[in-house]
């Protein structure tokens, strides 16, 4: 069994980190309301079930994230991160028809696809000079197996060596195994042989079954998600993991979800990153939705910063919360706001309004706004630049009437 490699498991965080925070912690003046939580983190200890529902409750949403934000100096400093990448959406023909997605489509539907190897190619050369990830995931096509994907990843990967591919949901190599007749476990070995680097995380929703019954009927089980990511971090590769929040679950389901997570990271390292995401109601089957407020948002982000110890990155996923929320997130314990993306078809189907247009200079001042230091990386957090933006243009002062 191959192992997570410790720059992976690290993934670019202060190796002393846990120390800066029990010391910036005793600097600071906490609330009764977030005394017990303190005191289990100064001494080092590990926030449960109860910790994270009093953090979800806490009236201060500002001391809450405080907390975070110290919790991310300690392992990152004063950095916050981004990449250059794409993302290419293979097919939108899924046998599956959760209620919350906007993307699927049945294979007799008009504005249905499904790209060609020499497509998917194609589409990726467009982007090819300006990025380092192309992001790839879709839906269940019927008629695809591992074969479909292997020459895929393949051909992109001999055309574009430089790109790394951080594609497939779990629940699309579950479905791809049953296509073909193998293993989960052969599944990805023949798909990172042909050029799969590491999984995205998306399709965790919540990790409960009955919430799973109602939102996402079908899926793989919350314990296959589980399942399938240890694999791929038992053969050596990294993978990221997700939640979405706002359906039909509970503040404790979230908080499990969490814990179901991390027990996983403690067991295989192989989790680098955790990114939670609010469900976008446009254009969707899900009118129960509780729908999560901006405040909800940067409290999620919070939450997850300080349950999540052993997953060094959290993401304020920009193509799902915008721009504006994304840059506020980095105050409550995020640390990454994803990458250019430049194209992107899930979300945006979902009702996102994030510009697909970012260029370098407008993510580092997206970043250097929220009063951090925008650093480029590598698709698997193992390569860090500093971005510092060329200065603007001086603007030419406008003369005033009385003048």
């Amino acid at each position: 069994m191959a192992a997570v490699r410790a720059e992976h498991r690290s993934a670019g965080a202060d190796p002393d980190w846990t120390q800066r925070f029990q010391d910036a912690l005793a600097q600071t003046t906490w609330s009764d309301g977030l005394a017990s939580v303190v005191e289990r983190l100064s001494s080092g200890g590990r926030l449960n079930l109860e910790d994270g529902l009093l953090l979800y409750h806490h009236p201060d949403l500002a001391e809450l994230g405080r907390l975070a934000h110290l919790a991310k100096e300690a392992r990152f400093g004063n950095r916050a991160f981004f990449n250059h990448n794409v993302h290419i959406n293979p097919t939108n023909v899924c046998a599956l028809a959760c209620r919350f997605c906007a993307f699927r489509r049945s294979k007799r539907q008009d504005d249905a696809y499904a790209f060609s190897t020499e497509a998917y190619v194609e589409d990726l050369g467009r982007y090819a000079d300006h990025v380092t990830e192309v992001h790839s995931v879709g839906g269940l096509h019927p008629d695809w197996d591992v074969s479909t994907y292997e020459a895929m990843f393949s051909a992109a990967k001999s055309a574009y060596p430089h790109v790394s591919i951080k594609a497939l949901t779990a629940v699309e190599v579950k479905h791809l195994a049953q296509q073909s007749n193998l293993s989960v476990k052969d599944t990805l070995q023949r798909l990172f042989d042909a050029g799969l680097d590491q999984l995205p995380g998306g399709g965790a929703e919540i990790l409960d079954d009955e919430v799973r019954a109602i939102i996402c009927n079908g899926k793989e089980s919350s314990q296959e998600y589980l399942d399938i990511h240890t694999t791929v971090h038992e053969l050596g590769h990294v993978s990221n993991c997700t939640m979405l929040f706002g359906t039909v679950e509970s503040l404790e389901q979230r908080v499990v979800h969490m814990l179901r997570l991390r027990d996983v990271a403690d067991q295989t390292g192989g989790f680098q990153c955790f990114v939670p995401y609010p469900f976008l109601p446009d254009d969707t089957r899900l009118p129960e939705a509780q729908l999560a407020t901006g405040a909800e948002v940067l409290r999620t982000i919070a939450v997850s910063r300080l349950m999540l110890d052993s997953i060094p990155h959290i993401k304020a996923y920009r193509m799902n919360v915008g721009d504006g929320l994304g840059e506020l997130a980095l105050r409550f314990g995020a640390d990454d706001i994803d990458g250019t993306v430049h194209k992107e078809s899930i979300m945006h189907l979902a009702g996102s309004t994030a510009p697909l247009d970012a260029d370098r200079r407008q993510m580092a001042r997206l970043i250097n706004d929220a009063g951090a230091e925008a650093w480029e990386r590598n698709s698997d957090y193992t390569s860090f630049t500093r971005y510092v933006a060329p200065p603007l243009p001086k603007r030419r002062g406008l003369k005033m009437a009385s003048e």
